[in-house]
């Protein structure tokens, strides 16, 4: 798929190019981005390269990943980085970070608000998945004013470094945006089995 930007009232979303390689160096260097996301730990500049110059062209040519810098403003300071991939033909799996300074002004909401609008509209997702390991509570509560719900705990579900941890699993569907939906959703009647 050919890159693309997206733009909010605040936000310009573009996929990183290798100019952002310090940035997503230094942002990376905070200990809690290492600690809830699936970034190395230590973050090294090969690190910061490899992922500007390889994984993110390489997932938006396959059409299997599409990674965003999040700025105001597109040629503001970086605030955000913000990715989506696909688990299965129709479902694709969020997830994100914010930059230590511009945590709490609600830019990673309205961030993931707009990728989610598009992984709908052009991508033909029929449902967008969230996780995050258990207590990452300030990505669940961006989940959650993002709109997705909260369906459980999945047990050893995320792998970093050498162990499997348990993760939150939440989900969106277009119609919780007030979208069409590209396939029918047919609930369930009463309670778990």
């Amino acid at each position: 798929m050919k890159p693309i930007t997206l733009t909010t009232g605040r936000l310009a979303l573009a996929p990183f190019t290798p100019a952002a390689e310090d940035e997503v160096y230094a942002a990376a260097q905070d200990p809690d981005v290492q600690r809830w996301t699936m970034v190395p730990s230590p973050y090294e500049r090969a690190h910061a390269h490899h992922f500007v110059n390889e994984v993110v062209p390489t997932g938006w040519r396959e059409d299997t990943a599409y990674s965003f810098a999040v700025r105001i403003a597109p040629d503001g300071p970086l605030v955000a980085a913000l990715g989506i991939h696909r688990r299965d033909p129709d479902v694709f799996e969020i997830g994100y970070w914010a930059v230590k300074e511009h945590r709490g002004r609600g830019f990673m909401t309205e961030a993931v608000t707009a990728v989610a609008r598009w992984a709908f509209t052009e991508l033909g997702a029929v449902r967008l998945e969230w996780r995050a390991e258990v207590g990452n509570a300030g990505s669940r509560a961006v989940a959650r004013k993002a709109g997705f719900t909260m369906e459980g705990l999945l047990r050893g579900a995320l792998r970093k470094d050498d162990t499997t941890r348990d993760c939150w699993i939440g989900s969106l569907l277009p119609s919780d945006l007030g979208l069409t939906p590209a396939l029918a959703h047919l609930p369930a009647v009463g309670g778990p089995a």
